[in-house]
């Protein structure tokens, strides 16, 4: 079977809806932040996607069916059994390549990026080794403003048989990233906002980051307009200054909760850089521990 690309756009796919080895994926969740700061509210987009969404796709529950239920952070990868069975009911596996969306990012925050599409992404291809998986640009947004078709028809595809092996090197622990801050050969990037890197927000149980890593905002890697990544001159750029695109080096992408730091990931994929790994726990674990340190203010 061909290997699609890591990311796809809206017209690929339109040509595509009828191909009987398409997995169409809508991993729509919503998190709101709220303005003056504290815990973040996350729910599953289950209720949007049953008003609409595009046809054929089926749902995926990120934050319930396919995040550990005994683990004390939100979003924590589950344990493999339980993500293969929900994969396969979801008619992926041999045969088939898939395609993942989602609508957006944050709750009333105007920022492009497709990363509860990426996060899935990420723990298919990169962790779990079913690796002919792409994330369609500007997701469900950009399929609406471009005219497309959507519907409330529920999708559904046959039991799919889930092969691949997990990479457990692309996820990275607390450990790992307390050993990076003093490694040379590892570059940390924050994939957060400029204000949360800084320590401005109180979003987390402390505010700032992790020391020695580099801020490279998840939302300024797309085009608000024409909702699709940058051209890679661009990109490039953005990711050369913190050293990521080294070859030589290892990259770990983390945010509040692994989410945001998928994106980032999977763009250093695209332009070359194959050794990065997701911090999980990312901000929402590192922070909970007094003991760990916090710089603020930039680099």
């Amino acid at each position: 079977m061909e290997q699609v690309p890591l990311f796809v756009d809206t017209e690929w796919l339109d040509k595509r809806l009828d191909d009987p080895d398409l997995r169409l994926i809508d991993a729509t969740t919503f998190l709101k932040i709220p303005e003056d700061g504290g815990q973040a509210e996350a729910w599953p987009g289950k209720e949007a996607y049953d008003k609409e969404h595009i046809p054929g796709a089926v749902f995926a529950d990120i934050l319930g069916e396919l995040s550990d239920p005994e683990a004390d952070l939100p979003f924590t990868v589950p344990p493999r059994d339980q993500f293969v069975e929900k994969m396969s009911e979801l008619g992926v596996g041999e045969g088939t390549y898939v395609v993942i969306y989602d609508q957006g990012p944050l709750v009333g925050v105007p920022v492009v990026a497709s990363y509860w599409a990426s996060r899935l992404a990420w723990q298919l291809k990169k962790y779990e080794g079913f690796d002919n998986v792409a994330v369609l640009e500007g997701g469900l947004p950009k399929w609406k403003d471009e005219g497309r078709p959507v519907t409330d028809k529920p999708g559904s595809y046959p039991k799919g048989n889930f092969k691949g092996e997990r990479r457990p090197d692309l996820l990275a622990t607390k450990e790992d990233v307390k050993r990076a801050m003093d490694d040379k050969d590892t570059v940390l990037i924050n994939s957060l906002s400029e204000a949360d890197f800084i320590g401005e927000t109180n979003t987390y149980a402390r505010s700032g980051h992790i020391p020695g890593s580099k801020n490279v905002f998840f939302g300024d890697l797309s085009d608000m307009e024409s909702k699709e990544l940058h051209d890679e001159e661009n990109l490039r750029e953005t990711f050369e200054k913190t050293g990521a695109l080294d070859s030589d080096k290892k990259v770990i992408t983390y945010c509040g909760g692994g989410i945001a730091a998928t994106w980032n990931a999977l763009v250093l994929n695209q332009l070359g850089q194959k050794n990065v790994a997701v911090y999980d726990g990312s901000m929402n674990e590192w922070t909970a521990d007094p003991d760990l340190p916090l710089d603020k203010g930039k680099n």
